[in-house]
């Protein structure tokens, strides 16, 4: 076989099967051309970031951005399906918005700021939020890892740091310490500060540990001195681990014993007395 035959046949197959591979190469290269126009038309959705881990007392803020690549004007409505007892808002320009109009072409960056449920476990939560329209529904799934907190609180029963005390005796106060955090607190021990010569002992002096949620009844034990002049003075009670501290300020009230107020009256009127006295004897000269 000559090399002029096989050149001539070459040609006849290149130009048989020429125009059926153009048609379907063309078939294949216009439906991705459209394709891609249709992905630039569609709004879009988006975060910087997806997955935010602090503290279950701090509030997690995510930056988003919305954009309206269609040719007309869309109003989006703002939701969220965030977690039982969580608090999420969304804000836009220092404001808080639940829907939000945007002009064709343009996009808006939206904040979402999210505040976990107080007694939230230590735990990773996935939440979806979304953006719709008439013509556009838009989802966007954000993720909060929560961390453990420590937090300790010192109180009253009653709320109330205020009291009254009589000059020389003591005085039980009755506190309270609260874990308000999510994590175990341990070795617990208690403190005062208190004006000079006072004393004040706590039963218990520490607690071992405090579960999150969980309260501990504590009397403190105040003495005052003798002589101490009637008037308020602060005492300031601490509870406080390697982890948390939490200070109570307790004012308190002095008075005068009756004994020593009798006492004082009836030196008063002695030295009265003795003074009309001598403005008896000796006025009369």
């Amino acid at each position: 076989m000559s090399a002029v035959y096989l050149q001539k046949q070459g040609l006849r197959w290149g130009k048989k099967w020429f125009l059926p591979l153009l048609v379907v190469l063309l078939f294949h290269l216009i439906p991705i051309a459209v394709s891609a126009q249709d992905v630039k038309s569609e709004s879009s959705f988006t975060a910087r970031l997806f997955n935010i881990e602090a503290p279950v007392n701090e509030t997690f803020r995510f930056q988003t951005n919305l954009q309206n690549n269609s040719d007309k004007e869309q109003v989006y409505e703002l939701k969220a399906e965030a977690p039982k007892g969580w608090r999420l808002v969304f804000k836009a320009r220092g404001s808080q918005i639940t829907s939000i109009n945007l002009e064709p072409g343009k996009s808006e960056s939206i904040n979402v700021e999210v505040k976990p449920a107080h007694d939230a476990a230590p735990k990773k939560y996935t939440f979806p939020i979304y953006a719709k329209s008439g013509n556009d529904s838009m989802e966007l799934e954000l993720e909060a890892v929560v961390e453990g907190a420590y937090e300790l609180e010192l109180t009253t029963p009653s709320g109330r740091l205020s009291g009254e005390i009589t000059e020389g005796k003591n005085t039980e106060i009755h506190l309270k310490v609260i874990n308000t955090g999510s994590l175990p607190l341990n070795e617990i021990s208690l403190t005062a500060n208190t004006p000079s010569k006072w004393e004040v002992s706590f039963s218990p002096s520490e607690l071992e540990v405090l579960e999150p949620g969980k309260s501990a009844d504590v009397i403190a034990t105040l003495s005052v001195p003798n002589k101490t002049l009637a008037g308020d003075y602060v005492s300031k009670f601490t509870a406080k681990n390697s982890d948390s501290t939490s200070m109570a300020t307790y004012r308190v009230t002095v008075k005068t014993s009756l004994l020593s107020g009798g006492i004082g009256i009836l030196i008063i009127l002695i030295a009265v007395g003795f003074v009309y006295v001598l403005i008896r004897k000796f006025g009369r000269r």
